[in-house]
């Protein structure tokens, strides 16, 4: 996908390549075992939608995009709790194995290739929009959400998960996030790793962004890693995540 007119940094450019190069390889694998989950489970730590309770309770029918889809395992768990998911991601390589994962488990719905900060759907085309660590993370938030807001329906929700704050300021490169704050809060948007970038807005920026687009912000959960956890990552260990949340999880809805 060309970099389009518009993306004065490039982020768009390097990402599609990080996940089409680099993450899609290890990320692959994982697929088949989150497209066998019998419940959404969000992040890095697996926190089941029953503990969070942010999708909406009645699915049935509901018109449902994931912004930064990936491997689709999110709308996976959205088609079989009745609603009706389109997925969009940037890399060809992630879509492709979200096709794999449509024929093995014999669960369709639409896959676009496609970039979250200009949606190819109509306005009010959702009802629901969701990102995990998709849109969410990888997208510029000035642009995304004013497309997220767009193509929900009065009354749409918006629910998505992103590294927290408090992560962003204690991470570096390379290494697990520490015990100590390495970069200021104030003026923290974009991160740079390299071969990436991710974004990550303050709690009040954030919170501001989404009310100048119509947004109501119900809830805000600041996600603790369990005990014990299924795994450590490289970028933070389930030690770090029990005293500090690693990631939250964003509820809103659009005024209508």
């Amino acid at each position: 996908m060309p970099l389009r007119d518009g993306d004065r940094a490039g982020h768009l450019e390097l990402n599609r390549r990080y996940w089409d190069e680099e993450a899609a390889a290890a990320h692959g694998p994982l697929a088949r075992d989150h497209w066998a989950r019998t419940e959404i489970r969000w992040g890095l730590w697996g926190t089941p939608e029953s503990e969070v309770s942010v999708l909406p309770g009645e699915m049935t029918g509901a018109r449902a995009v994931e912004l930064g889809c990936g491997t689709a395992y999110v709308s996976a768990g959205l088609a079989r709790a009745g609603a009706r998911p389109v997925g969009i991601d940037l890399s060809e390589r992630q879509l492709a194995t979200a096709h794999a994962m449509q024929e093995e488990f014999g669960l369709r719905f639409p896959l676009v290739l496609g970039d979250a900060e200009r949606l190819p759907f109509a306005d009010g085309a959702f009802d629901l929009a969701v990102s995990e660590y998709g849109a969410s993370l990888w997208c510029a938030p000035r642009r995304w959400i004013p497309e997220a807001a767009r193509v929900l329906a009065p009354g749409g929700q918006l629910v998505f998960l992103r590294y927290s704050p408090l992560f962003a300021l204690c991470a570096r490169p390379g290494e697990q996030a520490s015990a100590a704050l390495l970069r200021p809060l104030f003026g923290m948007d974009r991160l740079d790793w390299g071969g990436r970038v991710e974004f990550v807005l303050p709690h009040g920026e954030m919170l501001r962004l989404l009310r100048s687009h119509g947004f109501v912000v119900e809830d805000l959960i600041e996600v603790r890693a369990p005990r014990p956890a299924h795994r450590e990552y490289a970028e933070v260990s389930a030690g770090w995540a029990r005293r500090w949340p690693s990631e939250e999880i964003w509820k809103a809805r659009l005024a209508g």
